[in-house]
């Protein structure tokens, strides 16, 4: 096996901005870009490889025909799917204040999992804020009241966002990326989304935009966050790299490098490792990146080598 280049998945969403087209450089005919799937093996978007024997196939079909624990490695039989989907998100403006359900009510509701995530701020205005889970302990019933009586901006949790913040959304946890926020998003391999606000926006078909209230108060967690927004481990400094744990978790696990020179990583039969470059350029081997650009190493593949001047997330199972 070799070290697959994936192409993104590109989304138009209304919130979206050019920074995607302008700054990463992804080609694209959109005039907006709200998110670039940097690995995904979901229905609602597939990467496809760019190089190698399996070019112009989608990552879900290789995996398929050669088997998720020789490619995803053993950790992949505590799951029943591909485990984690992967994206760059540019809010230009305000998302929708949202919730997503845990793995119980969406396996039951949704027919597909649950979605715990974790937002890495990659970039953000100076102002820019984040909607972060609730001020204060509420009823279901209060929350309720305060979507449909429009007063449910006055409940909730916003926070300030700065670059190199770390926000752990578990599932249940009402939020929202504010206008500015630019963020590496890692997350269960799930589309199931509860809209409970949307500032009064209109869709491309000029109605507005769904609401879900009624399951977003089913799967709410009403109460003030429990994790504190920053990475969960401190800055570690290495021959030529730094290195800083922002989550570990039992669904995935993310740490950041900063490379100075040369970083040498591997993996072995337990997970594959996915790059995804945040700045800077260099190489994969002998494979060239540019920010944006995503690399999925399979299980087992043993060492590997990137070099160059450049900020990556490398995340496993």
């Amino acid at each position: 096996m070799y070290i697959m280049k994936l192409k993104p998945v590109l989304k138009d969403y209304i919130w979206g901005g050019t920074r995607l087209k302008d700054d990463f450089k992804m080609e694209t005919s959109l005039d907006k870009v709200a998110e670039a799937w940097t690995l995904s093996c979901h229905k609602d978007g597939k990467s496809i490889i760019e190089n190698g024997e399996y070019s112009s196939q989608s990552l879900d079909d290789v995996i398929e025909s050669i088997g998720a624990v020789k490619l995803v490695g053993t950790q992949s039989e505590k799951f029943p799917y591909f485990p984690v989907l992967i994206k760059l998100i540019d809010a230009k403006d305000n998302l929708s204040v949202q919730v997503h359900p845990d793995n119980d009510y969406a396996r039951r509701v949704e027919g597909e999992f649950g979605k715990t995530e974790i937002w890495y701020v990659v970039d953000a205005a100076e102002d820019a804020k984040i909607i972060y889970g609730f001020k204060n302990e509420i009823t279901s019933e209060e929350f309720r009241s305060a979507i449909e009586n429009n007063t449910l901006l006055d409940t909730l949790n916003t926070v300030s966002a700065k670059k190199g913040d770390l926000f752990f959304i578990e599932a249940g946890t009402v939020h929202a990326i504010g206008k500015g926020v630019f963020v590496a998003e890692i997350q269960q391999n799930s589309n199931s989304t509860y809209r409970v606000y949307d500032y009064g926006r209109v869709g491309a078909d000029g109605k507005p935009r769904e609401l879900h209230i009624d399951k977003a108060v089913d799967v709410s967690i009403t109460k003030p966050p429990v994790h504190p927004v920053a990475p969960q481990g401190k800055r570690e400094r290495f021959d030529g790299f730094s290195k800083t744990l922002l989550t570990k978790c039992d669904l995935f696990t993310v740490n950041k490098y900063e490379i100075e020179n040369a970083l040498n990583l591997k993996t072995n039969e337990k997970s594959f490792n996915h790059i995804l470059i945040i700045d800077g350029e260099g190489t994969v081997d002998s494979m060239p990146f540019k920010k944006g650009d995503s690399f999925f190493v399979p299980a087992n593949y043993g060492e590997y080598k990137i070099r160059g001047n450049a900020e990556v997330l490398i995340t496993n199972i």
